[in-house]
């Protein structure tokens, strides 16, 4: 089956090398150099069939990932398909399924079904859910279980995994020797957490690595190391046990590139403004130019409600400093399970900052999007405008609900400066 950083390694060009090159408007041998280095990762299992891959890294657009899924206090595939549908025409690269409630096999394999993008997943999840349900505990998950649900998940076509390797017993000692306030938010790395504790045993995914390579390796899904440990507020930021996980996850990013396994880097969520700079060139410098995805980052606690806000904030900063891929947050962050409303507005103000963050990095795309909108407001083509906007709905909505003429808004109506002025020049 086919591995794209084996064959770019023989410096064969494939497929989905192609399709990525000629999405972002790059060489196709630019994108094979960048997948042999590490720098870039494509997405694309080589089970999944009938979907758009995705490369995200060097020298690419900056991408934006859609988390949906159930809970056990809310479990309805039809609520869900209608969240991938609203993440999809919203402008979301990725999806990830992190459903924790009812049939999460069926969950999964319709979400892949019906994605037609990259679909990423968090194995552990099924792994401590399923013990828990049999067994009535989490510590009870049997290490032969986790690694019989990745290759489930590889089998079934997932792109990506997030997996939290760098949650050691060391890492959580240096946790706890540091103090925090809000100890660990990552529901993969307190699951693995609470195992690791219970049981007197090492995290079995950095134990195992190798094992977990050779699943990755088969299926060609990327492995994103998930920062399980990450800060959920901003007074535990870039502390000592974020910095401890992120050292290892930088050295089994090397060792999994020199085994042919695609991997790319999870970055924290809650940093504040002055330290975002700091973590991405963190990341870069320790991980050796890996692909950073970050959720968020958010860049103050007080405001749920609010986070997809917060988070654009931080997204559009990290992501002009180098960060490649963006985990939208919705306004439901912190308080409970996104509507399909919520997914939409998500996506829409991740790609926002994303698309920023394009314009000032140099993107060439992503200025001439900018620079068709100004054309378009000059002449006063509404349907332009509508065209190349992230959200044409709104635009549309808008001049519906205020009756609008077709050549002004309501700002200014027949005052339009743009209109004075050509209608001037034209004289």
């Amino acid at each position: 089956m086919k591995n794209q950083m084996l064959e770019a390694k023989k410096g064969k060009v494939t497929e989905e090398m192609i399709r990525v090159a000629k999405e972002e408007n790059v060489d196709v041998e630019f994108v094979r150099s960048k997948v042999e280095e590490g720098k870039i990762v494509i997405l694309a299992n080589n089970r999944h069939k009938d979907f758009t891959p995705k490369g995200v890294g060097y020298g690419l657009s900056v991408k934006v990932n859609a988390n949906i899924g159930t809970s056990p206090e809310l479990c309805n595939i039809e609520l869900e398909l209608k969240k991938l549908e609203m993440a999809k025409k919203a402008g979301a690269d990725t999806v990830m399924d992190l459903s924790t409630g009812g049939d999460l096999d069926e969950i999964r394999r319709l979400i892949i079904e019906n994605a037609g993008i990259p679909v990423g997943t968090v194995p552990i999840y099924q792994a401590a859910i399923s013990a828990a349900r049999r067994k009535k505990g989490i510590a009870q998950m049997d290490k032969e279980e986790i690694f019989d649900v990745i290759e489930k998940h590889g089998m079934d076509g997932v792109d990506f995994i997030t997996v939290h390797c760098g949650v050691t017993r060391k890492s959580i000692e240096r946790l706890k020797n540091q103090g925090r306030i809000t100890d660990v938010v990552s529901r993969g790395g307190a699951f693995l957490t609470e195992w690791m504790i219970v049981n007197g045993k090492e995290n079995p995914l950095y134990e195992d690595f190798d094992r977990l390579l050779s699943i990755a390796k088969k299926y060609d899904m990327t492995l994103s190391l998930g920062d399980g440990l990450r800060p959920g507020s901003i007074a535990d930021a870039t502390d000592r046990a974020q910095i401890e996980e992120l050292l290892t996850l930088g050295e089994l990013a090397k060792v999994a590139r020199e085994n042919g396994v695609q991997v790319m880097i999870e970055g924290p969520g809650h940093i504040p403004l002055n330290l975002i700079e700091a973590n991405v060139l963190l990341e870069k410098k320790l991980c050796d130019g890996a692909p950073f995805y970050v959720l968020g980052p958010i860049v103050t606690d007080i405001a749920p409600g609010y986070d997809h806000i917060t988070s654009a904030i931080g997204g559009a900063l990290a992501a002009f400093y180098g960060a490649d891929f963006l985990c939208y947050v919705t306004p439901s962050e912190h308080l409970g399970l996104p509507t399909p409303e919520d997914v939409w507005e998500g996506v829409i103000v991740t790609k926002i900052a994303a698309h920023a963050a394009d314009v000032a990095r140099g993107n060439r795309k992503a200025l001439e999007r900018d620079k068709k909108m100004s054309m378009c407001r000059k002449s006063l083509d509404w349907e332009g405008q509508i065209r190349y906007a992230i959200d044409p709905e709104k635009i549309l909505s808008f001049r519906r609900e205020r009756k609008l003429k077709e050549d002004v808004c309501s700002m200014c109506g027949e005052y339009c400066a743009m209109k004075i002025v050509k209608d001037y020049f034209k004289k």
